[in-house]
C-alpha cells in the first residue's frame, strides 16, 4: 500500500506487526462523506436510520422509518452510500455497527453515527466494517466517552483510532472469510427464530384444540380458547408451591452450609441457563426447606411483560441446589398433573395471559406472588394426553436447543476468527508471506 509505512518488528516504538501490515488511523483510509438537510426538500421521502435501527447482536440495520422531508428529525442529516460503515457515537461500547446495503443507498442516517466510507484505493469497505467491531477498536473509542447521562464520542474520536491494516488484497481476503462466517451465523439465527415460531404455533394449537379431536368447538375462557373436554382446576389442588431463600440473611457460623442456588438469571423462558451457578450460605436446618427436587417446575416471580412467569423443568442438573426467593418451585402430584405438561402450559399464550392479568405492574416490569401462582387456573386433560402433548413439544424443544447450541458455536468461531484475522495472527491471501518465507 503506497500510503502506508508499516512498522517493522525491530522498531522500538511499537509492537511487532505482521509482515506487510501497517498501523494507521481509520481516517487515513476513508473518503469524505456528505450531509443533506431533508427539510429543504419538501418532496423528498427517505428511509431514516437512527441508533435504534441497528442491532448490536447482528451488527446490521434491522429496521428503518420512512420519513418525508418536512417531518424529518433534526438529526437526519448524514447521506449514506452502499458500502458505508456506520458506527454509533452514542454509547459506543454497545457496538452498534452496521454495513450499509444497496437498499439504503442515498438514504439518511442520524448524526449520532460516524459514517465510515472506505477510500477504494487503500481500503476494502467490509474490512473496515470488521475492524470497527473488534474489541481493540471499540474499547479505544469507548475510553474517549464524554458525558454521564448521555455518554458519547465525536466522529473525530472514531476516525482517529488506529487500526492494523494489511495490503488491499489481503484486506479483501480477510473480509471474505469473515463474511462467510457471519452469513453462517445469520442462517443459523434464522433457523432458531423459525423453530421458536414453530414451538409457539404448536403450543397454541395443542392448548386450544388438544389431541382427542372431540366434537364441538373450543370453549372460551378469560385467557383464551381451550379444549372443551379438558377439566379445570386450581394449581393449589394439584401441586405445592415452594418459595425460595432470601440473600443477605445472617446464618450462625457453626451451623451453615454453602450450596449452589438457582437465580433469576438462570431461569429463562422455556429453558434454563446454567452456565454460571453461584452459591449461598444457609443453615443446615433450612436445606430441605429450599432444596430443588427432580421434576420441579421453576418459575420466576417477575420480569418483562412478555416473559412473566418464565421457567422450565428442573431435572437435577446441579446436585443439591436450592433456589432464591424470586423463583418459585412447583411440585406437582404426578398421578394427576405431569410436571412437564404444566411447564409447557405456563409457557403457553394461555398461561402468560393469566400471569399478566393478575400481575402487579410497573412501567416496564410485572411480578406475581405465591398466592397468584397457587390460583393458576389449570387445564387438566387425561394424563395420557398430557404425556403426548409434552412429548410433542419436547421434540420441538430438542431441535431448538440443538440449533441454539450450533448458533453459539458459530458465534464463538466468528469472534475468535475476527480477533485472529484482524490481528494478523492468522494470515489469508497471497500477500501473507514475507519474501524469505518458503
Amino acid at each position: 500500500m503506497s500510503n502506508l509505512s508499516p512498522r517493522r518488528p525491530t522498531e522500538p516504538d511499537g509492537p511487532s506487526l505482521p509482515f506487510g501490515w501497517g498501523r494507521v488511523s481509520l481516517g487515513e483510509l476513508c473518503s469524505k462523506t456528505a450531509f443533506l438537510d431533508p427539510v429543504k426538500s419538501p418532496e423528498l421521502e427517505f428511509e431514516y436510520v437512527d441508533v435504534s435501527s441497528v442491532s448490536a447482536e447482528s451488527m446490521k440495520v434491522t429496521r428503518t422509518a420512512k420519513v418525508k422531508g418536512p417531518a424529518a428529525p433534526s438529526r437526519a442529516r448524514k447521506l449514506l452510500r452502499t458500502g458505508d460503515v456506520i458506527f454509533a457515537t452514542v454509547r459506543p461500547t454497545l457496538r452498534r455497527v452496521a454495513f450499509v446495503p444497496p437498499s439504503l443507498d442515498g438514504q439518511l442516517a442520524s448524526t449520532a453515527f460516524c459514517v465510515i466510507r472506505a477510500n477504494p484505493d487503500v481500503a476494502d469497505p467490509r474490512f473496515l466494517y470488521y475492524a470497527a467491531m473488534t474489541d481493540g477498536f471499540v474499547h479505544g473509542v469507548g475510553a474517549l466517552e464524554r458525558g454521564a447521562s448521555y455518554p458519547a464520542v465525536t466522529d473525530g474520536d472514531v476516525l482517529d483510532q488506529e487500526i492494523l491494516v494489511p495490503p488491499l488484497p489481503e484486506q479483501g481476503a480477510i473480509a471474505r472469510v469473515l463474511l462467510k462466517l457471519q452469513s453462517a451465523v445469520e442462517v443459523q439465527d434464522r433457523i432458531v427464530a423459525t423453530l421458536k415460531d414453530l414451538k409457539s404455533a404448536t403450543m397454541a394449537k395443542l392448548f386450544r384444540e388438544g389431541l382427542r379431536r372431540e366434537p364441538g368447538p373450543p370453549r372460551m375462557t378469560p385467557f383464551g380458547e381451550v379444549p372443551a373436554h379438558w377439566e379445570d382446576g386450581l394449581l393449589s389442588e394439584y401441586a405445592e408451591v415452594q418459595t425460595g431463600v432470601a440473600k443477605g440473611r445472617k446464618v450462625a457460623a457453626a451451623r451453615f452450609v454453602e450450596l449452589p442456588y438457582l437465580r433469576v438469571a438462570n431461569v429463562q423462558d422455556g429453558y434454563l441457563d446454567l452456565s454460571e451457578i453461584k452459591t449461598i450460605l444457609l443453615s443446615e436446618q433450612e436445606v430441605q426447606r429450599y432444596l430443588l427436587r427432580e421434576g420441579d417446575v421453576v418459575l420466576t416471580e417477575g420480569g418483562d411483560f412478555d416473559k412473566l412467569g418464565r421457567g422450565y423443568l428442573w431435572s437435577s442438573q446441579v446436585p443439591n441446589c436450592v433456589h432464591q426467593n424470586h423463583i418459585f418451585a412447583v411440585r406437582s402430584d404426578r398421578e394427576k398433573l405431569l410436571p412437564e405438561f404444566f411447564a409447557y402450559q405456563a409457557q403457553s399464550a394461555y398461561g402468560k395471559s393469566y400471569f399478566l392479568s393478575v400481575a402487579h405492574k410497573t412501567t416496564n416490569l410485572a411480578c406475581i406472588n405465591a398466592t397468584k401462582l397457587r390460583s393458576f387456573p389449570l387445564l387438566i386433560p387425561e394424563v395420557s394426553e398430557q404425556r403426548e402433548i409434552a412429548s410433542r413439544l419436547r421434540r420441538v424443544d430438542g431441535a431448538l436447543e440443538a440449533h441454539k447450541a450450533r448458533l453459539r458455536r458459530l458465534v464463538t468461531i466468528f469472534s475468535q476468527m475476527l480477533h485472529l484475522l484482524m490481528s494478523g495472527r492468522v494470515r489469508v491471501g497471497r500477500e501473507a508471506k514475507a519474501p524469505h518465507d518458503s
